[in-house]
């Protein structure tokens, strides 16, 4: 019989073998206890605290270069002005060397300046009362007897506080070379650097500290539309119905941002009223086939033997036919909404497509006016086709005896000289000035009797907008001619005159 331990069935390893493994302890480049990785397992700092922390940090950068620069700055100026008040000496002593006249011991004025005359082999030939009289401050072979030099010694040679500074003038004459010594003492210019750089480590925290504090409440303020818009978005999300920001009073980009999302929100809701009237309308216009044919199929149930299936067959039919066409036209409106417009996609003439599209029809009362030539436009043929069609319709329904269909070019210098113009003319009720531009809408239906369409829903001219909007055109209502009926003017863009096909190409 075996002595093995049977396997852990969720490891495929032996007991023990699990054991140790759930025992091992999770390396730092693994997930951590909950299964994320550790930099999930960081603080999130929201936008007021990274600004924060940029500012800050930015603000700490700034003031340690400052205060390195300023010390720099300090201990240069401090420096150079000792320079200046020893060459100052110096001079004044090397000029008494020059008219033989060096006083022994040589006047200084304080304490902490030592002046040494030696010639050229070292020796002391005339000092200030504190200065050592047997060994010179700088040794005779780090002196140029040519020019004036600074040099820094050690403290114990010129009897003073460290550091200590030496400058070097030459003096007497060609025949008794001279150099005058000059020694100051340092310590006045470190202890002020020292006193500086110590203000400046205990006032540096501090100002960070108050500055991040007033930048804290200064972006606090700040952010506090954006909290304000925050607080009016989720509102009217969690609400039905309308709703609005809270516009800032301070004209700035809040301001605009507040104003440009109330806008979007008025398009936002402008849209969602219109779908559902679109929803509702469509509805509607499906509901009446609908109900149609089920009255028919009842009718034809309840009196089978007395039907006349003929009829019955037209009916249906018919209402069929009307809810296909409704159908249809729904389904190009939804296209149409969401494919966006494709221009240029090829030449069309437009005295070709008016006579194409008035041929479906009688000679009576649709005419077509000889166009002056070939105007050619660039669009879609068949969305083009589409747009005449639904306008010959329209007028072919309300027209009392003719429609006239014409196509003539906008002259050179109008201002819409880069269109053509299409007119659909018809002798109909016309449509009163106040709704010329409401007929375009969607399931739009007028009171007057031009608008009483039992085969239509209220659909041709809204898809007739949408197709002249994608093709780059416009289109408007005006009266007939003589004040009577209604003439459609569709303007189309104009093809231009070296891309015109040749040929008949």
């Amino acid at each position: 019989m075996s002595t093995d331990a049977p396997a852990d069935l969720t490891t495929g390893e032996p007991p023990a073998a699990a054991a140790a493994t759930a025992d091992r302890p999770a390396t730092s480049a693994g997930p951590g206890p909950a299964g994320r990785p550790w930099r999930s397992r960081l603080p999130v700092l929201g936008l007021r605290g990274r600004l924060m922390a940029i500012g800050v940090f930015g603000l700490a950068v700034g003031l340690a270069l400052g205060g390195v620069v300023l010390l720099g700055a300090l201990g240069y100026v401090l420096q150079r002005t000792v320079d200046t008040e020893a060459f100052r000496t110096a001079d004044a002593v090397a000029l008494l060397a020059a008219e033989d006249a060096l006083p022994d011991p040589l006047p200084v004025a304080g304490g902490q300046v030592r002046v040494q005359v030696i010639d050229a082999q070292g020796r002391i030939r005339a000092a200030s009362i504190d200065a050592d009289r047997l060994v010179p401050m700088v040794r005779p072979e780090r002196l140029n007897g040519d020019r004036r030099q600074r040099l820094e010694v050690p403290a114990e040679r010129a009897g003073l506080a460290g550091p200590v500074r030496v400058v070097a003038v030459p003096a007497g004459t060609a025949a008794d070379p001279l150099t005058v010594l000059v020694a100051r003492s340092m310590a006045d210019v470190r202890h002020s650097t020292h006193v500086v750089r110590t203000i400046l480590l205990v006032a540096f925290p501090l100002l960070v500290a108050v500055l991040a504090a007033v930048a804290w409440r200064v972006v606090g303020a700040t952010l506090r539309p954006v909290e304000a818009l925050r607080r009016g978005a989720e509102e009217i999300t969690g609400r039905a119905g309308t709703g609005r920001l809270p516009v800032p009073a301070s004209a700035d980009e809040i301001h605009r941002l507040a104003v440009t999302l109330n806008g979007m929100l008025d398009r936002l809701e402008s849209a969602r009223a219109r779908q559902r009237a679109f929803v509702s309308d469509a509805a509607h216009e499906l509901r009446s086939p609908l109900t149609n044919i089920r009255t028919e199929l009842e009718v034809a149930q309840r009196l089978a033997s007395r039907t006349d299936w003929t009829a019955v067959t037209a009916n249906l039919l018919a209402d069929t036919d009307r809810l296909s066409r409704l159908v249809d036209d729904l389904l190009l409106l939804a296209r149409l909404d969401e494919t966006p417009p494709a221009r240029g996609t090829g030449p069309v003439e437009l005295g070709a497509l008016l006579t194409e599209v008035a041929a479906r029809y009688p000679s009576p009362p649709v005419r077509v006016a000889p166009p002056p030539g070939p105007l050619w436009t660039v669009g879609n043929a068949d969305e083009l086709r589409r747009v005449l069609a639904n306008l010959v319709d329209n007028a072919v329904r309300h027209a009392y005896g003719a429609v006239l269909l014409a196509v003539e070019a906008t002259p050179a210098g109008h201002p819409e000289a880069a269109y053509h113009l299409v007119t659909v003319t018809d002798d109909g009720p016309g449509i009163p000035v106040a709704d010329r531009e409401r007929v375009f809408g969607r399931f739009t239906r007028l009171d007057d009797g031009r608008a009483r369409d039992d085969g239509g829903a209220g659909l041709g001219l809204a898809i007739v907008w949408e197709l002249v909007r994608r093709a780059g055109g416009r289109i408007a209502l005006t009266d007939g001619d003589d004040q009577r009926g209604l003439q459609v003017r569709l303007l189309l863009p104009a093809l231009p005159v070296d891309e015109e096909p040749r040929d008949g190409g």
